[in-house]
């Protein structure tokens, strides 16, 4: 029989294996796909190299939608459909490098489909597969920790709620001890016990096999910690001290803790744009504005003639914005005015009525059309298509005191479109309630979400009562 918790101890091999596993997926799904297609095993190197080019990519896409973390806090059914949408994209993606680099026609476009089919085939037989035999084992006892949280407060609550909704990941919570009694007595069915004289004596005497000792206080308990932990010093059971960061307001994003020079540190506020997480990003960018600039050509010849037509002037209109880490750039506009139209006003915030914009400016503003070059900028590498819209440094220097971490949206780069503009605050809205829904792209961000956004934008970005 394995022992208890074995899986858990053993849990970055386990991620390895449904690595290898994944790989082996495709890889099996595209030979597979060439025989049933062809007859023949006898696979051509440009084969060979569109498979190993999709094991990598699958990696990196998987990665990017937490495929290999949100086993342990999604349900199955969730799990599963994450895992679909993953894939979806990962071939969508290979249909595009195909089509940008004119590879297309070197692979047949039925094996190109029975591949990917077969592909969702492997991978739903063999992560249902693990999943359930994971589930399997858990309800029999194995691979379960079971755990006492120290601490019934704000904190402690917390830290249950979010073990209760992912009670499949092998945490049971077998009670809570607080330090007074408290109402009400339980929190999610766990009982709330007031603190024993001795965590030894209750550790030998429970008729549950503790494994682990939660210590969920707030920082200023350091004495009562020291204590817990002085009363356990002969005790060989796993202990943890959950940080109250969570408590402070301390302006977290994307809060994490790792080591610096053997030190453990608290990230409190950090950019998701690191890693594979870049990378996938920079793909998407680049190859959705290749894609953008090719399909709307025309559009830009249209609008460049009606530009030329209705003021003398450039096409483009630059304008310095600040974007990723607070670096400047010169963002790119169709232009909406007449050359001197800031010679006396400065720098203003556009705002309902208008009048400095040519008559063909304003139709290009009211639709967004004169954002259409910055998918140039997208594809230099000054922004990303989704993420907070950039400001002039004017501006920035103006709401930086005013709207608390205002700075925090240059963590990423700066976005044509975002969550704040498809959920109405663009233009003369509310900045604080636009920074509240930057700020929370930025700690939410995943390739889905960026799709989802995208897609939105169609229906709720483009046109809106906001843009002046």
């Amino acid at each position: 029989m394995l022992p208890k918790g074995l899986l858990k101890e053993y849990s970055q091999l386990l991620t390895l294996l449904v690595r290898g596993l994944d790989i082996f997926a495709i890889m099996v799904a595209g030979l597979s796909a060439y025989f049933y297609k062809f007859a023949d095993l006898n696979v051509s190197i440009s084969y060979i190299a569109a498979l190993s080019l999709a094991a990598i990519l699958m990696l990196i896409v998987f990665s990017g939608f937490h495929i290999y973390e949100s086993a342990r806090t999604l349900g199955f059914w969730r799990y599963l459909s994450q895992l679909l949408q993953a894939t979806f994209i990962l071939f969508m993606l290979l249909a595009g490098l195909a089509f940008l680099t004119k590879t297309g026609d070197h692979f047949s476009r039925s094996w190109f489909v029975t591949w990917g089919c077969f592909t969702v085939i492997l991978l739903l037989i063999f992560r249902g597969s693990i999943m359930l035999m994971l589930r399997l084992m858990r309800s029999k006892g194995l691979n379960e920790r079971r755990i006492v949280i120290v601490g019934a407060g704000q904190l402690g609550q917390q830290l249950v709620q979010t073990v209760q909704h992912a009670l499949w990941t092998g945490f049971r919570i077998v009670a809570i001890f607080a330090e007074h009694p408290v109402s009400p007595s339980s929190i999610h069915g766990i009982p709330i016990m007031t603190m024993p004289d001795s965590i030894n004596d209750y550790l030998t005497l429970s008729e549950e096999s503790i494994d682990e000792i939660w210590l969920a206080l707030p920082l200023n308990a350091e004495a009562r910690i020291k204590t817990i932990l002085h009363d356990l010093r002969h005790e060989t059971i796993t202990t943890r001290l959950v940080l109250d960061i969570f408590g402070m307001d301390l302006g977290l994003l994307n809060p994490s803790i790792t080591q610096l020079a053997g030190f453990p540190v608290i990230n409190v506020r950090s950019t998701p744009m690191v890693g594979a997480n870049r990378i996938i990003k920079a793909l998407e960018d680049r190859l959705l504005a290749i894609l953008i600039l090719i399909l709307t050509s025309p559009i830009f010849l249209i609008i460049a003639i009606l530009i030329k037509w209705s003021s003398p002037g450039p096409v483009f209109y630059k304008q310095k914005r600040v974007s990723w880490n607070g670096k400047e750039f010169s963002m790119l506009k169709f232009r909406t005015m007449p050359i001197d139209a800031e010679a006396k006003t400065g720098p203003v915030w556009a705002k309902e009525g208008e009048s400095r914009a040519t008559f063909i400016g304003r139709f290009l503003r009211k639709t967004s059309l004169d954002e259409l070059p910055q998918f140039i900028n997208v594809l230099l590498g000054d922004m990303s298509i989704v993420g907070p819209r950039p400001e002039r440094m004017v501006f920035v220097n103006q709401f930086k005191d005013q709207i608390p971490h205002y700075m925090q949206k240059h963590l990423v780069k700066a976005g044509i479109t975002g969550w704040a503009q498809i959920n109405g605050w663009r233009g003369n809205t509310s900045l604080e309630k636009r920074i509240e829904y930057d700020l929370y792209y930025i700690e939410n961000w995943s390739l889905p979400l960026d799709l989802k956004i995208i897609f939105l934008t169609f229906f709720r970005g483009f046109i809106n009562k906001n843009a002046y």
